[in-house]
């Protein structure tokens, strides 16, 4: 994997070029744009890192572009920091999922902290999709009779109870639920029911 990346995006030529030296001098790799267009151009898919933004920018405003980059498969944390913060917009950027808001001029120290921060939990969010992403291969791999018998194992009933209520023979419950154990790529019911978890997938409705 890449080596993460710490985007400014600030209409301030000298307030991007302050940020940017103090950031690489703390080791990160750093790209500065002048707007919410040259961002949303130049990101690449699936590369790490996170995004210091400035909330009041020509085009898109940071909340704006804000709601824009979560749109994404794997939208990178936010970081506000602006000259002109307001409640409103520190409490809406938070609700939204910025890792902070700071107010310009933000000392070094407060600033590659909260970066550190984002940087972290990229990393985490990032390992969380991709383990999502390998558990829903994986669940496609069932067939829809599987999934079936999936719903009512996770509801907690016995093979003779899932055979009756599907109509169909105990000891072909039985072959069922050992194809989604291998498929699922789990041992347990305790592992089977922390992948549906996961996935949002429900427990059959048994009480007909």
């Amino acid at each position: 994997m890449s080596a993460p990346v710490v985007h400014i995006v600030d209409d301030d030529e000298p307030t991007r070029t302050a940020m940017a030296r103090l950031i690489a001098t703390d080791g990160h790799a750093v790209r500065t744009y002048s707007g919410a267009a040259d961002l949303l151009e130049a990101l690449r898919p699936g590369e790490p890192g996170c995004i210091i933004l400035d909330v009041q920018m020509p085009g898109l405003n940071g909340l704006q572009l804000q709601a824009k980059i979560a749109e994404s498969d794997d939208p990178l944390p936010i970081i506000f920091l602006t000259g002109h913060g307001q409640i409103p917009d520190s409490v809406q950027a938070i609700q939204h999922g910025a890792v902070d808001f700071l107010t310009k001029p933000a000392e070094g120290a407060v600033l590659l902290a909260a970066i550190a921060r984002a940087l972290a939990q990229d990393a985490a969010e990032r390992q969380a999709r991709q383990r999502r992403r390998e558990l829903q291969e994986r669940y496609e791999r069932l067939t829809p009779r599987e999934r079936e018998v999936l719903g009512h194992l996770i509801a907690g009933q016995l093979n003779k109870q899932a055979a009756a209520d599907l109509n169909i023979a105990e000891r072909t419950i039985k072959l069922h639920r050992a194809r989604i154990f291998e498929k699922l790529e789990t041992d347990s019911m305790a592992g089977l029911t922390r992948i549906a978890i996961e996935l949002g997938i429900s427990p059959a409705d048994t009480s007909k």
